[in-house]
């Protein structure tokens, strides 16, 4: 069960704070109590890269990670002593195309897939093994921020758009299943979306409208299920709308660009030199209700423009972040007060855009807007 680890460790923690208690800041001191050095700087080319994912689905391939940047899709391996194999590169037949984001799925057989959109629209799902496209999916009426593979069915993906809508996908039938949008929807871009690491029917999503929503599809979840089944054209399959949410939360006051379920609590994080980890409180009497509880918050410097995203290990144990100036910041998950494990030792002056942690946490990766990939590695002795 993906992140149970940490996240349980995290919740149960909080749990035993006291009502009302005062919300924790984290220090931007480093603790130093792991410690990462720079081992390589891999040029990808003269255009930013703005994604950048670990394969956390198949184990025999937890040391392989794909970029996105341009109309170009690249598999990387890490090797030894920091290296990086570069294993192949899809290149879109649109030269205007620029992906936003990839994440990997897997198809029926456990086959690796690698999902990638961006500016057009157009989700494109990649077979890895034999190197060609397996499907491409139209749906969406705007580009694509953000794309998400449900852990526990890696063959279901959420995208979410600048259409102003969240949409659930079956990559292996290239079926619509659900449109998460309406009256209760996002009023602006959505930038992110996370699946529940536990509870399949859960998801959450955030945007431009300063929101984050948490959504269910337990009403709708006999459509996931038929979706493995259809074998008519995707476009006759009976896709659903799910315009309300459950709650809506204003854990802050701009642009929320990335979120993360870390157990049942959520990390996320905003155009406010911030990321900060709080508690939905649902009501029972009429959905979309709710408050926030803001449990911790940890500082990121230079941090106040939209689209850096973070990222967790495997067991949610740590958080890395970049800012605008090349700086990356590796926060401790499992501490209260929030502890920050160290400041990276800079491997560009440009903006990144996204960072990766290894299944294990003992590698951290980061794209940014000069082209370049950095690699630290956890120092041994």
């Amino acid at each position: 069960m993906k992140g149970k680890k940490g996240a349980a460790i995290l919740t149960e923690m909080m749990n035993k704070k006291p009502v009302g208690f005062e919300v924790v800041i984290g220090s931007l001191t480093p603790s130093n109590t792991r410690k990462y050095t720079l081992t390589n700087r891999l040029w990808e080319g003269d255009r930013p890269l703005y994604g950048i994912s670990y394969n956390f689905i198949d184990p025999n391939f937890f040391n392989r990670f794909a970029t996105v940047g341009g109309n170009r899709v690249t598999v990387y391996q890490c090797l030894e002593e920091g290296r990086i194999a570069h294993l192949q590169s899809y290149v879109d037949s649109d030269k205007d195309e620029s992906f936003y984001t990839v994440t990997w799925s897997c198809n029926l057989e456990g086959k690796p897939l690698l999902v990638a959109g961006g500016v057009n629209g157009v989700i494109r799902v990649i077979d890895v093994e034999n190197e060609k496209i397996h499907k491409s999916i139209v749906g969406h009426g705007n580009s694509i921020n953000e794309i998400r593979t449900q852990m526990l069915k890696p063959q279901l993906v959420l995208s979410a758009s600048k259409d102003e809508s969240v949409r659930l996908w079956n990559v292996q039938t290239g079926i619509c299943i659900l449109i998460f949008a309406g009256s209760g929807g996002h009023r602006n871009e959505v930038l992110s979306v996370d699946f529940h690491p536990s509870d399949q029917y859960r998801i959450a999503s955030c945007g431009m409208d300063n929101t984050v929503k948490i959504w269910s599809m337990k009403d709708f979840w006999n459509y996931v299920e038929e979706s493995f089944t259809w074998t008519d054209l995707p476009s006759k399959f009976p896709t659903k709308f799910v315009q309300f949410p459950l709650y809506i939360a204003k854990a802050h006051t701009n642009y929320v660009d990335c979120n993360r379920w870390i157990g049942d609590l959520i990390l996320s994080k905003s155009v406010q030199n911030e990321m900060v980890l709080w508690e939905p409180i649902l009501k029972d009497q009429q959905p979309g209700e709710g408050s926030v509880d803001i449990l911790q918050k940890y500082p990121v410097p230079d941090c106040d423009m939209w689209f850096i995203k973070f990222s967790c290990d495997f067991f949610y144990n740590a958080a890395a972040i970049g800012n605008k100036d090349g700086k990356v910041f590796v926060w401790d998950l499992l501490s209260s007060p929030p502890v920050l494990i160290m400041r990276l030792p800079r491997g560009t002056n440009s903006t990144i855009r996204q960072t990766a942690i290894s299944f294990n946490g003992k590698t951290i990766l980061s794209c940014s807007d000069d082209g370049l990939i950095c690699r630290w590695d956890e120092a041994t002795s």
